[in-house]
């Protein structure tokens, strides 16, 4: 494990939320926002309303400049988001974890509760000094975000499909420069 299973899961929570605005979009419904939710362990407010919904999905290109901005940036943006949303963390511990830090209540919007806990999650990326974990997908038709949690660093792409699809085009164009040879 890289970082603490709480930072861990908001990273992937904000990929994942910025990386549905990739085509194709997802993150279009309610019952989506419901699964998000369910999918990155959630806890209080979700009021599960179309407004909610367009909040969280607002929040898309701000988490997308937070996670892909360079270290000193990214403190500027991490220190604005806390000093905005009053952020006072806390360890807090509920089933299934065991302590763990929130640092604005239940209560508040869960498009507040995202960005503040992406923030938060961001310090450990800063002092850590591992900005390399996040990055763009290697792919060259798209833009999606890449966090890399794996041990050696080797992840590149943002989905399996991604991945998949350059795998099939480095294949085939390595059959093509063998049938090139072939007939030459």
């Amino acid at each position: 494990m890289v970082f603490a299973h709480d930072t861990e899961e908001s990273l992937l929570a904000a990929v994942a939320l910025v990386n549905s605005a990739q085509p194709p979009e997802t993150m279009t419904a309610v019952a989506e926002l419901d699964a998000f939710y369910e999918r990155f362990g959630y806890t209080g407010r979700h009021d599960r309303t179309r407004a909610e919904l367009a909040e969280v999905r607002a929040l898309r290109p701000e988490l997308r400049a937070l996670l892909l901005s360079e270290r000193d940036e990214a403190v500027a943006r991490v220190n604005a988001v806390l000093s905005e949303e009053r952020a006072v963390p806390q360890l807090i511990r509920h089933a299934p974890l065991d302590w763990h830090i929130h640092a604005v209540g239940n209560e508040a919007p869960l498009a507040t509760r995202i960005r503040v806990e992406t923030a938060m999650a961001m310090i450990d990326v800063i002092r850590a000094d591992e900005h390399a974990r996040l990055s763009t997908c290697a792919d060259d038709t798209c833009e999606g975000v890449v966090l890399d949690l794996s041990r050696n660093r080797s992840k590149r792409f943002c989905s399996v499909a991604c991945g998949n699809r350059n795998a099939v085009a480095a294949y085939r164009a390595r059959q093509a420069a063998t049938d090139q040879a072939i007939r030459t």
